[in-house]
């Protein structure tokens, strides 16, 4: 047997217990900071299945090759990661929580898919259910006339002239899921980003980012017309 893996599979994990989630894995080399009080305790065993590195390594998709995301430098709570479900809606539900900064895919058996999220400006803009109304591969990214105007150097994009073509720097990232309500575009949006270190931060611009690879393990997780929360 490979030590390397048998080490990796059998290293404890430390969960805060104030804290649901959270976790400090000894893979991550320390970049999770320790709780105040008594610290972590141990309750088992780690993830198991591929390694964050393989999460994360880069892919080729659509005719981009999407860059490794250097994930050592992003705290690991953001890590994509099975957790309890703390909601209880029902599962193929997606709930982005605003406050913690993640998005919750529930799954059947109490249980849900986590990720971590940026969210800029507008993604503190809009709040309730909703519904995934249709999704996009590799999609254009046409910025808000309210953007526009607050940024007048995007004029090049605006909706008039067409957008920003897709690509890997293009906002949207590489998918993008759009949120209605009652049959109208709400403008909200989940999608992938370029700007890995906005996981976890409230930025300038922007709806609820997603880590390139998550929000491609997320697009091909949700189906049409998936009911969404945003708290």
């Amino acid at each position: 047997m490979n030590t390397d893996v048998f080490r990796y599979e059998t290293a404890p994990v430390f969960r805060n217990p104030a804290v649901e989630g959270r976790f400090t894995d000894p893979r991550a080399e320390g970049i999770y900071e320790r709780q105040d009080g008594p610290g972590p305790v141990p309750t088992g065993l780690p993830p198991q299945g591929l390694y964050v590195s393989d999460i994360y390594a880069s892919v080729s998709d659509g005719g981009y090759q999407v860059p490794e995301i250097p994930y050592r430098q992003i705290d690991a709570r953001f890590y994509r990661q099975e957790v309890s479900d703390p909601f209880g809606e029902q599962p193929g539900t997606i709930v982005v929580d605003t406050g913690d900064r993640y998005l919750y895919l529930i799954q059947p058996g109490g249980r849900a898919l986590r990720y971590g999220v940026g969210l800029g400006r507008e993604g503190f803009a809009w709040s309730g259910r909703g519904v995934i109304q249709w999704k996009q591969k590799w999609p254009r990214w046409t910025p808000p006339d309210s953007m526009v105007a607050r940024q007048p150097q995007l004029k090049p994009y605006s909706a008039q002239n067409g957008g920003m073509a897709p690509g890997l720097n293009n906002p949207l990232g590489s998918r993008a899921l759009y949120i209605f309500q009652n049959g109208q575009d709400t403008l909200y949006r989940v999608h992938g980003t370029p700007e890995w270190k906005s996981i976890g931060k409230a930025v300038s611009s922007g709806c609820v980012r997603m880590l390139n690879q998550d929000v491609m393990d997320l697009y091909d997780r949700v189906r049409g017309k998936a009911p969404i929360l945003v708290i």
